[in-house]
């Protein structure tokens, strides 16, 4: 299967973030604590060149904990400031601030020395569909000022969020980039949800996703649904279809709804805490 989703309103919403990047000190990027190297647009890294940069590990309460950690170990090396964050119940938001101020400091320390008093950071939040930028914004405003969503493409134009005198928010649409050259990485973003799944085949979705857990996680499929470890997936997805009574006119399992369950237990964490993109 090919993965592949890039709607024309991405390509103006990319033209516009180039545009307004000369007004912005700090790039705020969310990543999928699920996935933090596939959630991370390449586009991104050329757009906030020269930029001040915070990397946020959102969703972190779904992902494997050991993974988390070598992951923001990961990209404090590479010379990014991170933290891992969960938007829905604001773990991790109140140390935000401080990371901002760390990170722009050189802006902020400029600004004193040639008398500019006052002059807020201007971040830019960005990140892929459905990463939580909207949730995240409401979290940290502490307030309902961005409109949310449980599927990609919720936030279609951008929208400038006064924090307070220090410090503004400009929140953008969800973008991916035009073409995935690894189809590893599209599987991944269409797994956590960030590719529309109205043009998804959910069996093969979940075919694969079934080999990768028994890859990395081969006790997830048995311990939540109560079936054995098969090698072959589409036994697992027979089992989980049995004992979910998924079956279709002439007790015939039906596959598609079993591997509809599978993911959306994986996507709400019933599943477990499992990280896609391992060190």
């Amino acid at each position: 299967m090919d993965y592949q989703w890039y709607p024309g309103h991405m390509t103006k919403a990319k033209r516009q973030m180039q545009e307004d990047i000369k007004l912005i000190d700090l790039v705020i990027e969310l990543v999928d604590a699920r996935v933090p190297l596939s959630s991370r647009n390449p586009d991104i890294d050329d757009l906030g060149k020269n930029k001040a940069r915070l990397i946020l590990l959102n969703k972190s309460d779904l992902a494997d904990d050991d993974q988390n950690e070598k992951w923001i170990e990961y990209f404090k090396e590479k010379g990014y400031h991170a933290l891992k964050i969960n938007s829905k119940n604001k773990s991790g938001i109140k140390e935000i601030n401080n990371v901002v101020n760390e990170a722009c400091k050189e802006k902020i320390e400029r600004d004193r020395k040639r008398g500019i008093k006052n002059r807020p950071v201007r971040a830019m939040v960005v990140g892929i569909p459905n990463v939580g930028k909207s949730t995240f914004i409401n979290a940290y405003a502490g307030r309902n000022c961005a409109k949310t969503g449980n599927k990609p493409g919720v936030t279609k134009g951008k929208q400038w969020i006064k924090l307070s005198k220090t410090l503004e928010l400009l929140d953008t649409p969800g973008i991916l980039w035009p073409k995935f050259e690894d189809q590893a990485i599209g599987l991944k973003l269409a797994l956590i949800g960030s590719i529309n799944d109205n043009i998804l085949d959910v069996s093969d979705m979940a075919y694969e996703f079934v080999k990768i857990l028994n890859n990395s996680y081969e006790n997830a499929i048995p311990n939540r649904f109560g079936v054995e470890k098969n090698d072959d997936p589409l036994k697992m997805l027979e089992g989980i279809a049995e004992v979910r009574g998924c079956k279709l006119k002439g007790n015939v399992l039906d596959l598609e709804k079993a591997s509809s369950i599978l993911l959306e237990e994986f996507r709400s964490g019933k599943l477990g805490k499992i990280t896609l993109d391992r060190l």
